[in-house]
């Protein structure tokens, strides 16, 4: 009897260890399982993301070509056809100065010309009658000469009156003021009645092809703008009527090269895209640079992870193994939901978003979007 309790009792402890030993190994199994299951997170694209950092300078709307028109001679305004908002077309008549001298310079010339036009003929009838008589030997070949000079003589200076002709017909039409291309009459600096001087401007004119916008660069930050960079116009009056000003996409077209002596501020000329919308001449707006290196990437505050040497980190999905990699980053200033990638990661690459606290160096996860669908569905999983 105590041999055969004996054995019940190594029976049992053998029958315990294996029950504990496949309890042990089922956790490690189910331990494993949990792991390998795919972490779900949201994932996004770096891009400009609302709320993203950047200077802002305020500006005015500006048409790309502004002309100050003005007449070629001086004289009396008599007639102002056009005021200050009206459109007009390339051609058309906008002012008038009083054509009375002009008129007389050239009725002058004309008679001189038919005067000239005379002697001419006068001159080619008598190179022919001593032709005539220097061929009957009647006549010296010098006094023939004396003929082809004097008709020459004459053949010039009907060409130069001529010409006198057609510039003081120039200055009979150099009192109309016409517009040079289509736009908006910008301004008016003169009134008729008004003696006006050769070159003083009378309107300005802002074509309709193109509208900019002209701000004012400091001088600390001049060096982190370059024409080219991209920017983020927002016109004040444009509402949607939300309150949310409209913004439009803009390019820096040119910055002064020096800066103003008063203000010590570059001017610089910000692009509207085409077909970005109309923008009233004179309209108020706030335009977004970029800072120094900042090409427009931007992720949200929920992506920004404390890297391995104390710095900042996303993770980085791998679209192939839908695995997450640990990228170092540099950013910009933190906004109030976003912040400004300067390094680190691309336009076209997929950082978690959310939830990327949880996570660890290549995890496998299960990206989806803001409406929780999957991102990667068409892609198998390594």
């Amino acid at each position: 009897m105590p041999a055969s309790n004996a054995g019940f009792r190594a029976a049992v402890r053998l029958a315990l260890i294996a029950g504990l030993a496949s309890l042990v190994l089922g956790g490690c199994d189910r331990d494993a399982a949990r792991v390998e299951e795919p972490q779900p997170v949201l994932v996004a694209q770096p891009g400009a993301a609302e709320g993203a950092v950047a200077d802002a300078f305020a500006g005015e709307v500006h048409a790309r070509q502004e002309s100050a028109l003005s007449f070629r001679i001086g004289g009396d305004l008599v007639r102002r056809l056009v005021d200050a908002g009206d459109h007009v077309r390339a051609g058309e008549v906008l002012a008038e100065l009083d054509p009375g001298d002009q008129r007389l310079q050239a009725q002058a010339t004309q008679a001189q010309l038919a005067a000239a036009q005379a002697e001419l003929a006068r001159a080619g009838a008598d190179r022919t009658r001593y032709a005539q008589l220097a061929s009957q030997q009647l006549v010296s070949r010098s006094a023939l000469d004396a003929q082809d000079a004097a008709y020459g003589a004459a053949a010039g200076q009907v060409r130069a009156i001529r010409a006198q002709l057609d510039v003081a017909r120039n200055l009979a039409d150099y009192t109309r003021l016409r517009a040079p291309r289509d736009g908006v009459i910008a301004s008016r600096e003169a009134e008729a009645g008004q003696v006006v001087a050769a070159g003083q401007t009378i309107y300005t004119l802002a074509g309709d092809v193109g509208r900019e916008v002209a701000i004012a660069l400091p001088e600390a930050s001049i060096r982190e703008h370059r024409v080219g960079d991209q920017a983020v116009v927002e016109l004040w009056a444009s509402g949607n009527g939300s309150g949310q000003a409209r913004r439009l996409p803009g390019t820096i077209r040119e910055i002064a090269p020096a800066a103003d002596p008063l203000t010590r501020t570059y001017a610089a000329r910000v692009t509207l895209a085409a077909g970005a919308g109309s923008a009233e001449l004179g309209q108020s707006a706030r335009v977004y640079l970029p800072g120094a290196g900042h090409h427009g990437l931007a992720v949200p505050l929920s992506a920004l992870q404390r890297g391995t040497d104390g710095g900042s980190a996303l993770w980085v999905v791998d679209p192939a193994s839908r695995r997450v990699h640990l990228t170092p980053v540099r950013t910009g200033r933190l906004g109030s939901d976003a912040v400004p990638v300067l390094a680190g990661v691309a336009a076209d690459q997929w950082i978690v978003a959310a939830g990327g606290h949880l996570l660890h160096e290549g995890e496998r996860v299960a990206p989806v979007d803001r409406d929780n669908r999957p991102v990667f569905a068409a892609t198998k999983a390594k």
